[in-house]
């Protein structure tokens, strides 16, 4: 079993993308998990705060710990967007792999002296778990939205400066970092901002670590490959896969209306959802 580091790494160097998939049931665990084993790739599972007070934080670590067991695969589980020093704690001491430990809608020397302390403490309790810093706010909120969020950069001024990105690594020590280059988190009815491909190569090169892209979801296929060209090593997607799942659970109350058993109607969810992110890991492996 690779360490994560090991695994986004090996994308890094390859200039392809380790997907990393949201889930808040087990019907999104099967469909994701079944999606990547059938390509033989490893993938992160996020749970956010939210996801893991749904599911439990010390049960979707007993899943994916048997799925990786069961099968000796490469699948690994991120606590994504972690907002206090206590929630980190827990997942850390629980086996998750990694997190985000977001502060990105604080002042930037705030952001950078917590994220600093979320990084000592993991290194004191588990060396091999990952952090991830963030520099820009994205928005917040996995939903299909009828405007761009507010606050959130959406023009090169207010952009991730490679000199910000720089001194946040630097001072932080984290793993990995995230910026802000036009993604936003959720999917925009009118179409989401363009990406900014040359910002993501001046701050790869500033940063020196590897660069992960939220808010995934609504970027075009030719943006996700020049940003995996210009430096990003993990992709974040979600709002795509809540959609595939609404339509799944949907199909499945229509294709029965009488029926009651959850794993039947669930299973049209599995299957749309399974399309979505076998898509999105072909895609980000550049094999298709």
């Amino acid at each position: 079993m690779k360490k994560l580091i090991e695994i986004i790494k090996d994308a890094e160097a390859k200039k392809t993308a380790v997907g990393h998939f949201n889930v808040s049931d087990i019907a999104g665990l099967k469909a994701v998990f079944e999606s990547a084993k059938a390509l033989s790739l490893p993938i992160i599972i996020g749970v956010s705060e939210g996801e893991r007070e749904f599911i439990g934080v010390k049960q979707i670590t007993a899943l994916v710990q048997s799925l990786r067991e069961q099968y000796d695969y490469q699948i690994y589980l991120n606590a994504d967007h972690t907002h206090s020093i206590d929630k980190l704690k827990e997942a850390i001491s629980a086996g998750f792999d990694s997190a985000v430990f977001d502060m990105s809608s604080l002042p930037f020397e705030e952001n950078i002296q917590k994220t600093k302390e979320a990084v000592e403490l993991a290194r004191q309790i588990n060396p091999d778990f990952l952090i991830e810093g963030e520099a820009g706010y994205i928005g917040s909120g996995s939903n299909v939205l009828k405007s761009i969020p507010a606050g959130a950069a959406i023009n090169a001024e207010d952009f991730t400066k490679p000199e910000d990105a720089a001194r946040f690594v630097k001072e932080t020590g984290v793993d990995l970092f995230s910026p802000a280059v036009g993604n936003i988190h959720g999917i925009v009815v009118s179409g989401n901002p363009k990406i900014d491909i040359e910002r993501i190569k001046l701050i790869k090169e500033a940063a020196d670590v590897p660069l992960v892209l939220h808010g995934g979801s609504g970027i075009k296929d030719e943006e996700f490959l020049a940003a995996i060209n210009a430096g990003i090593s993990v992709i974040h997607i979600n709002t795509e896969l809540r959609i595939a799942w609404r339509k799944g659970v949907e199909e499945g109350l229509a294709q029965n209306k009488d029926e009651i058993a959850p794993y039947k109607i669930l299973s049209p969810a599995v299957e749309e959802i399974k399309k979505v992110a076998g898509q999105r890991l072909q895609l980000f492996n550049k094999l298709i």
